[in-house]
């Protein structure tokens, strides 16, 4: 049985099947992803916050682990953007596709995972905060949605000092602006837009639950 925000978790990687299964299909996809990349550097910098975000997940397991549910979700954004980096988000060859199939003005694979960074991590963090940040839903709820807002925000700034920073050709394909001087007020756009679609799904689920629960608890007791 999966398990989300609201179940009793424990450290027990040996013993999980699914999350065994996930690290393993993560493993093979960021090995693929690293095997001559388009752009070598690019790769090297869009791995940047990888090489500290993997670590990190890996090393706080055992003293903070997250459910099933919030593992999944890490792991469709964390394979979302090995794809971004082996191609170069601007060059997604899936984004290239659904450009000439919709008439799209450009790639939009840079704007689908900047939409996936709030809609898929924003669970989560909240699920984070609740469980070791001693919030309670609601504080939970609008601590992640900050969460991204600064997310995407530091992450846009850095791209702007890297961009300056590095060689002119790698920092352009690391910034993937494709032309469209609002990129970086887009892409934070579409974050915050995800991230409010994800935290009110969850808030929505939990309210519509928790009287469904009480009602069973309170008719076991002989009530009703």
């Amino acid at each position: 049985m999966i398990t989300t925000a609201s179940s009793d978790v424990r450290a027990n990687f040996r013993a999980n099947l699914l999350q065994r299964g996930l690290f393993a299909a993560y493993v093979a996809v960021w090995i693929w992803a690293a095997v001559d990349p388009v752009y070598p550097f690019d790769w090297l910098l869009e791995n940047f916050l990888t090489f500290l975000a993997v670590p990190l997940l890996v090393s706080t397991y055992s003293r903070f682990p997250l459910s099933d549910a919030s593992y999944i979700l890490i792991f469709l954004f964390a394979c979302l953007h090995a794809v971004g980096s082996h191609y170069t988000y601007s060059e997604v060859p899936v984004g290239f596709w659904l450009q000439s199939e919709l008439g799209l003005a450009r790639n939009h694979y840079d704007r689908f995972v900047h939409f996936c960074f709030g809609l898929l991590l924003a669970y989560p963090l909240r699920e984070a905060g609740r469980r070791y940040g001693g919030g309670a839903g609601g504080f939970a709820t609008l601590a992640a949605l900050g969460f991204v807002f600064m997310g995407s925000a530091s992450f846009e700034v850095v791209e702007m000092f890297v961009a300056m920073i590095v060689d002119p050709k790698a920092g352009q394909a690391y910034l993937g602006t494709q032309g469209d001087e609002w990129d970086a007020q887009k892409d934070m756009a579409w974050a915050a837009l995800g991230a409010f679609l994800a935290l009110a799904l969850t808030v929505g689920l939990e309210r519509r639950r928790t009287p469904l629960l009480a009602d069973g608890r309170s008719k076991r007791s002989g009530g009703g």
